[in-house]
């Protein structure tokens, strides 16, 4: 007989997409996981022990920072080397599990909705962040919140939201008990305010006063679940430069609360440095041995990190309560020097690595084995999963929507776990531009500046979405730059990274995606 290689490939393909996939559940669809009966059976008997011992499921802390750089913690690369020393963030990865492939998306508000959500942009319909006056929330959407508060938590979100400023999409009406923050971004509350960026619009009260009357929030605020909003200070530049102080208070003083509760907590800390522009916050000015403004935002970051953390201590609150440190996206190249550092190609708003792989490290105390790393995949919206698990009510899953999260339960409580996932799907707006699985990447969209000098400071200001001839491979192992395409000599891959888009597309038209959400009315 003979050989044909296509038809070899397609039986390779066929093989290795059947190893060890799980069916989704009977009442639910979700992204298939991988199993691992063994490291599933140790997480449980942690869990089981747990909660014999305290009366009840686990407490959930995510730290999410704003922009930060997969580089910018010492125990990925930075710290001291890039001119600010974070202790307290790697003492959290050296008692814990290190992530060195954990995924957001290209910007901020697309991760939040997903970490919250479990679903992609493409389904979510948030494709990018609302910015000054523009509609856009989590219109439809389910978040991990409300459904761990209707399984008896105590859910909260400290700090930076960017989903939705109308009443419906505030925080306190989607799922969390309390809230204290602010509803926008950084720079839509101060960049009109300093003459050092628009003196345009600083020496001119007309246009000032035009700023002023445009309907979006622009006063820090809190507020209870079902309840209105209460405004508290305006946000000038003093007091954006020093509001993660007033957020870490607020979350400190949260679990001092909670260590008297009955209740187990989802807490959800948003830190709003290091989003342009950072204003050193007071005793922050030139601390960092960098001394630029950014990089005493990352100092401070790490300190707060470090008082959180504390807390938990001192509250007896860490034994039982898992914590999940993160960035939204990766660096903001635009605003450099105000900008984080990442070793990997492209930045912000791109999804080259540069763009969407992050920091990850979790922590918990005699659970998760100190010391750990690992380069298993991990998505955002793995977040979502996880945590109904870890709350034991993964039945309470949406039956009527694609989840794209995966569980990771017992990737993170065993020994030596590894990941449930199996691929990465990363989204520009609404375009599938890319695929991981294991160590290698196709692209079939790119971001790429005019003169095609995609790795440049300034990326994103004059950028274009192209679409690539054919699949783009990269092996991420040997060239973490994706600077050298491997397509032709690794054609064995076609089928598989090709096979695993088209799996998901077909997810796609079985529940058909969302329309963007956010929209300038």
């Amino acid at each position: 007989m003979m050989w044909r290689p296509t038809t070899f490939l397609a039986a390779l393909a066929a093989a290795i997409l059947s190893v060890s996939w799980s069916a989704p559940p009977a009442t639910a669809e979700t992204e298939p996981a991988l199993q691992h009966p063994d490291q599933q059976a140790q997480a449980r008997a942690k869990l089981e022990a747990l909660e014999t011992k305290f009366g009840k499921t686990p407490n959930i802390l995510i730290m999410l920072v704003d922009d930060l750089g997969w580089g910018d913690p010492g125990i990925y690369g930075g710290g001291v080397m890039s001119g600010a020393p974070t202790p307290n963030i790697d003492s959290l990865a050296e008692g814990g599990l290190m992530l060195t492939s954990a995924y957001a998306q290209p910007t901020c508000s697309p991760t939040r909705a997903t970490l919250m959500t479990g679903r992609l942009p493409i389904r979510h319909g948030i494709y990018r962040p609302p910015m000054y006056s523009e509609k856009g929330g989590l219109v439809g959407e389910i978040t991990a919140a409300e459904l761990l508060h209707k399984a008896g938590y105590h859910t909260a979100l400290v700090g930076k939201w960017h989903l939705g400023e109308s009443e419906a999409q505030q925080p306190q009406n989607v799922g969390y008990d309390e809230y204290f923050g602010f509803l926008g971004v950084c720079d839509i509350y101060t960049e009109w305010r300093d003459p050092y960026f628009n003196p345009e619009v600083v020496y001119s009260p007309e246009r000032t006063a035009m700023i002023k009357a445009a309907p979006y929030s622009k006063h820090l605020v809190k507020a209870k679940r079902g309840g209105k909003l209460e405004q508290l200070e305006e946000i000038t530049i003093p007091v954006l430069a020093n509001v993660d102080q007033q957020f870490a208070d607020y979350t400190v003083e949260f679990l001092q609360r909670m260590a008297k509760d009955k209740q187990p907590f989802y807490l959800i800390h948003a830190f709003s440095k290091v989003h342009f522009d950072n204003y050193p916050a007071k005793g922050y000015h030139g601390k960092s041995p960098g001394k630029y403004p950014y990089k005493d935002g990352v100092v401070e970051v790490d300190d707060i990190v470090g008082r959180i953390v504390k807390a938990l201590h001192d509250n007896g609150l860490a034994e039982n309560t898992l914590v999940f440190f993160t960035s939204d996206n990766g660096p903001e190249e635009d605003m450099y020097p105000d900008t984080g550092y990442t070793p990997f190609r492209g930045g912000k708003g791109s999804t080259w690595e540069g763009g969407v792989r992050v920091p990850g490290i979790f922590s918990w105390p005699g659970v998760i084995k100190a010391g750990r790393e690992s380069d298993g995949l991990f998505d955002l919206a793995d977040m979502f999963n996880t945590s109904l698990a870890l709350a034991g009510v993964r039945d309470a899953i949406p039956a009527d929507r694609y989840i794209d999260g995966v569980d990771q339960t017992s990737f993170l409580l065993a020994g030596d776990g590894i990941s449930n996932r199996r691929s990465i799907f990363y989204y520009l707006n609404d375009k599938l531009a890319a695929v991981r699985w294991n160590e290698y990447k196709a692209h079939r969209y790119i971001v790429e500046v005019g003169n095609g000098q995609y790795e440049a400071m300034g990326s994103m200001q004059n950028a274009t979405i192209q679409q690539a001839a054919k699949s783009i491979f990269y092996n991420l192992y040997v060239d973490p730059k994706e600077r050298q395409a491997v397509t032709i000599r690794k054609l064995w891959l076609a089928p598989i990274l090709q096979g695993e888009m088209a799996r998901h597309k077909a997810t796609l038209m079985r529940y058909p995606p969302k329309k963007p959400q956010v929209t300038l009315e």
